[in-house]
């Protein structure tokens, strides 16, 4: 089986190929020749998944799925949440994201927050969604260079290191992504 992951991020790809079972082939964006920003308008995780997985069936035929993720601080009242690739601006850097979480979160002592993915799987015409959730707190200082995003200063519940202190596959078995792609690869193997 074939299926487009409706995203441009080559971490997220090879983070999610790993998880897949053998059968299933990933394509890329550029693999079906969408050079194009798809829309990501809505107010939330889910409709930002739900809005680029119909984008891709829409525009190109293909059974695909998408995710959005957002980090979602407590006491700043869920943000950066939907904004989390852009919380320092249109650029996307995500240095430049994590020194403004930082800056925002300076002599907080409640840093309580959690990533959450939502997949959006179009296929046969019918659209499903699966949610992951991974809670934590945002550290002080970055630690660690594995991952991407706000790895370096995320680190789960339970566990004494960041998200990019952690190799691949221990945090694909505790993440967000990963719990949400449990899900889809559950449902696609029924």
């Amino acid at each position: 089986m074939q299926l487009v992951f409706a995203t441009n991020n080559h971490n997220k790809i090879k983070e999610v190929q790993v998880l897949l079972p053998e059968n299933i082939k990933l394509l890329s964006l550029d693999e079906i020749g969408c050079f194009e920003d798809i829309p990501e308008t809505q107010n939330t995780i889910k409709g930002n998944a739900i809005q680029k997985a119909e984008y891709i069936k829409k525009h190109f035929g293909y059974d695909c799925f998408a995710d959005d993720t957002g980090l979602e601080v407590a006491i700043l009242n869920g943000e950066p949440g939907v904004f989390s690739a852009r919380y320092a601006g249109e650029q996307r850097n995500a240095d430049d994201n994590m020194q403004k979480l930082l800056e925002s979160l300076k002599n907080q002592t409640n840093r309580k927050a959690q990533f959450k993915t939502v997949i959006a799987l179009h296929l046969n015409n019918k659209l499903h969604t699966f949610e992951g959730v991974c809670e934590g707190i945002i550290t002080e200082i970055k630690h660690g260079n594995e991952g991407f995003g706000y790895d370096p200063i995320f680190k789960p519940n339970g566990f004494n290191e960041t998200f990019a202190e952690m190799d691949l596959t221990q945090k694909n078995k505790i993440s967000h992504r990963g719990k949400a792609i449990e899900l889809l690869v559950h449902f696609l193997n029924s």
